[in-house]
């Protein structure tokens, strides 16, 4: 099973925030749309970072309330880690353990296509057990 296949049934909606927005903006943003990431991007809206409840937490460690009035690129973390959309499922949750981070971007050369986070994986996962299960019992009560 392919990260395509994956967008396919969640969508492909990225929310994103511009490097420059303020800090408070984006926390906002994750508490209105209930997620705990944020694509960040420049104004010609190419990929420059990732922002997430983590950053928030280092910048207020750091910077106290101050911090809220920074820019996001200031806090975002700037070496975002992707998968493409071929890349089976089991790479992308390979990427998420070795890298300890819950949401990649989807990216088809410099354009987004979407984001997968971990508990979209662990959905997937659980879906493809329960799926198992259900074969399973068939074949068993076929046999009766």
């Amino acid at each position: 099973m392919t990260v395509a296949s994956l967008l396919g049934g969640k969508g492909h909606r990225v929310a994103t925030i511009r490097t420059t927005e303020k800090v408070a903006a984006a926390i906002q943003q994750l508490n209105e749309e209930k997620i705990g990431a944020l694509v960040v991007v420049d104004r010609w809206g190419k990929l420059a970072g990732m922002f997430s409840e983590r950053d928030v937490i280092r910048g207020l460690a750091r910077g106290g309330a101050a911090a809220l009035d920074y820019e996001v690129h200031e806090l975002m973390t700037p070496d975002v880690t992707t998968v493409a959309p071929d890349d089976k499922i089991d790479t992308a949750m390979q990427l998420m353990t070795a890298h300890r981070i819950r949401h990649l971007p989807v990216m088809d050369g410099e354009k987004i296509l979407g984001i997968v986070s971990i508990g979209d994986l662990v959905k997937y996962r659980l879906d493809e057990k329960e799926i198992e299960a259900n074969v399973l019992l068939d074949i068993a009560r076929a046999h009766h």
